[in-house]
């Protein structure tokens, strides 16, 4: 049997888990890998990325695509420590990703040399770590089965990250190992006795409400929810920044779980007697601090279905806890015997036409400037296709898409939402570069200035890889969100929020973009068309006045009821 180097060996097992796109950034510490997708370069594409953070996010992104464990390719210590941020990312996410790591050579482990870091110290596989596995491979020849396992782990119970260091001279070594066959994620499938209880719990129930959202889900299987939706006249709503798990133009809809969250749908959920929580871990963002289904025992009776049994019971005391993949728990409830009528049919009409109702500006048709951002998503929703991926960072900017655009999401076949649940800034511009590598799809992304410029530089990346994606830059001159929260907690005490912005268009054209700048709603439209209509991407900065900090509310308004409440609890 013929011998290869074990970097070369590595690509393989990557090929033969169905690979076919890596992102990273170049190191001296994993040089046979480099030279292995060279020789493998028609089969396997090496995205070469300008910063490690924004290499882990583009991967994170491709995970939450593809759900399969996208990758990450990095060098040890500073590499390692730049793409935390997406291992992070992909932990709180619950995203199959794989990180990657090239070493110090194991002659010099544990003298501290050039960039060396304790992998397993700092990823530290825990329920308050960064990765659900960590493991060096010191041998070549088992290369197949560290991989192999990377990927089952990555994929199996609750989705997340794996990281693999790599000493660099065991990459250089020659072996005659061959690589594992593809693994497949395992389905749980929910326990006939669970059922029954929770169809019991059902008809006992007067006023239901379902929360869906977490990784794990597919087309079929959001397919399969909202015929149990439909069955059961149930009202659904989707977890924080899960928004394309259920269709957002459907009759049950009834909104998103999440930051921003629509005043009548927060007291919906605490009025609830039952809630059904499909997927999502029932985290700080989703729980509106764990105000809305109160920990560690709530109000409502609770149902929890999630593919991780550590998951189950953790935070929150369940009603009933069912382990189960979301394929599996999915069609389990779609055959859920339903009766004729139920009692919750106004409730959940009632659901959705709040849902509905927060669709109108109302408040924001207010807010001072020149700029009408539902306006803008109302043109975002009628010119890209059912089938764009939207993708954003974190800051208030991004609450304008997730209050206004619909998707119809993955229950049309396709993931259309991109965006960090665990709320790190610089998410939006990586993840909609890897989802027009990866899709072919248009990419939207909707950034903030702050936001952009933590991984701006990756336009240099697109531009490479002959990527396109369209972004619309809010510029308000701030840290807005930091801004709004100071202007509550400390009311005219601004303190580090504000910003010295480049001209964003201009830099969007350094890096091989278009960039045009609008100051007024009337520009948009036709600057959309263009820019769908380009080869290139493009980048439209909207100059949005600092007064609007929110869809509901002006930075001023915000200041004088932080500065009354303050007068109030002193009389």
């Amino acid at each position: 049997m013929t011998k290869q180097l074990a970097g070369h060996l590595l690509v393989d097992c990557l090929l033969a888990q169905g690979v076919t796109h890596a992102f990273g950034v170049p190191g001296e510490s994993y040089l046979a890998v480099l030279d292995g997708l060279h020789a493998r370069r028609d089969q396997i594409q090496f995205i070469t990325c300008r910063q490690e953070g924004g290499a882990a996010f583009m991967a994170e992104a491709h995970g939450k695509l593809t759900g399969r464990p996208g990758i990450c390719m990095v060098t040890r210590g500073p590499g390692a420590t730049n793409a935390s941020i997406g291992v992070h990312t992909a932990f709180q996410d619950s995203t199959p990703m794989l990180l990657l790591v090239g070493d110090v050579a194991s002659d010099c482990r544990d003298r501290e040399a050039f960039q060396e870091v304790d992998y397993s110290s700092f990823f530290g596989p825990s329920t308050k770590g960064m990765a659900k596995r960590v493991e060096r491979i010191d041998d070549a020849d088992r290369i197949p089965e560290y991989v192999a396992r990377a990927f089952a782990t990555a994929m199996n119970g609750r989705p997340g990250p794996v990281v693999l260091v790599l000493p660099e001279d065991m990459l250089t070594q020659l072996t005659e190992a061959q690589p594992l066959a593809r693994v497949e994620a395992v389905q749980t499938w929910s326990d006939p006795g669970s059922l029954r209880t929770l169809r019991e719990m059902l008809l006992a129930s007067r006023q239901p409400f379902v929360i869906a959202g977490g990784g794990g889900w597919t087309p079929q299987s959001a397919q399969a929810l909202q015929r149990f939706a439909e069955n059961w006249k149930l009202p659904v709503g989707n977890a924080f920044r899960f928004q394309d798990t259920f269709d957002n133009h459907h009759p049950l809809y009834a909104g998103d779980v999440g930051i921003g969250l629509n005043p009548l749908l927060a007291e919906r959920i605490k009025a609830s007697d039952l809630v059904i929580a499909i997927g999502p871990r029932l985290g700080e963002m989703t729980t509106g601090g764990y105000t809305l289904l109160q920990a560690p025992k709530t109000r409502q009776k609770l149902v929890h279905i999630h593919a991780s049994a550590e998951e189950l019971n953790r935070v929150y005391q369940a009603d009933l806890a069912i382990q189960a993949t979301m394929n599996a728990a999915a069609r389990s409830l779609e055959v859920l015997s339903a009766p004729v009528s139920v009692p919750w049919e106004a409730w959940s009409a009632a659901a959705n036409a709040d849902y509905q109702a927060n669709l109108l500006p109302t408040a924001s048709a207010n807010l001072p400037g020149d700029i009408d951002m539902p306006a803008i998503v109302d043109l975002l929703q009628k010119h890209l296709p059912d089938d764009a991926v939207l993708t954003n960072g974190a800051g208030n900017f991004a609450s304008w898409v997730h209050r206004f655009y619909k998707h119809h999401g993955l229950v049309k076949g396709h993931k259309t939402q991109l965006a960090p649940t665990v709320g790190a800034m610089g998410y939006g511009v990586p993840a909609g570069i890897a989802a027009a590598i990866a899709t072919g799809r248009v990419a939207f992304t909707i950034a903030g200035d702050g936001d952009f410029l933590m991984n701006g530089q990756e336009l240099a990346t697109a531009v490479q890889h002959g990527a396109k994606s369209i972004i619309v830059l809010l510029n308000n001159g701030m840290y807005g969100t930091i801004r709004m929260h100071q202007e509550r907690e400390y009311p005219q005490h601004a303190s580090g929020s504000r910003l010295q912005n480049p001209d964003f268009a201009a830099l969007a054209r350094a890096y091989g973009y278009a960039g045009v700048r609008i100051t007024h709603t009337a520009e948009f439209e036709a600057e959309l068309l263009a820019a769908l209509a380009r080869p290139e991407g493009t980048l439209i900065e909207v100059t949005l006045d600092p007064e609007v900090i929110s869809t509901r509310s002006t930075l001023s308004a915000i200041t004088r009821n932080a500065i009354a409440d303050q007068a109030n609890r002193l009389l």
